[in-house]
């Protein structure tokens, strides 16, 4: 039996939380050529509707840090399952930037990401999960989210 997106998701036991709403000026998500998949910047939107708050390395150490970043892969999931009706429709992962809301002295940016990045790997698989990659370090982030992440995905041809 071949796997797909969908059963690879089932089998880690995770909960999509609820799709996040826009709380500005732009769409969730874009479609571009019937191929390209644009996700906006999602942030650490939980399984009911709150956000994981606080900086990483004051409020928080990397280990959460890393949770939160897979959190919002899961609002990113979310997301993509809202608009496209299934993960399966997503071929592979193009490109994840991630933005981590941490002290100056903090240096461990891509660890925190891998979390979002882990669990994309498991969802569509080593050779297609995993896209390249951007991992910074913000100052401040909307409503004091540890970590936000935008991607862009490629959809299978119908």
């Amino acid at each position: 039996m071949n796997s797909t997106p969908e059963s690879n998701f089932a089998q880690l036991g995770l909960t999509l939380p609820p799709a996040p709403k826009p709380v500005g000026v732009y769409k969730p998500l874009l479609i571009v050529d019937k191929r390209w998949v644009y996700v906006s910047g999602h942030g650490t939107v939980q399984e009911d509707g709150t956000l994981i708050k606080g900086r990483i390395g004051k409020d928080m150490d990397a280990d959460q840090g890393k949770l939160a970043a897979r959190q919002v892969g899961l609002a990113i999931l979310a997301t993509l399952k809202a608009n496209l009706g299934s993960l399966n429709r997503v071929k592979r992962v193009i490109k994840v930037l991630g933005m981590v809301n941490c002290t100056t002295d903090f240096e461990k940016h891509p660890f925190i990401i891998n979390g979002c990045s882990e669990l994309f790997a498991k969802v569509w698989g080593e050779e297609n999960g995993i896209g390249v990659r951007s991992a910074v370090g913000m100052g401040t982030l909307p409503d004091n989210i540890p970590v936000e992440i935008e991607a862009m995905f490629e959809l299978e041809e119908k």
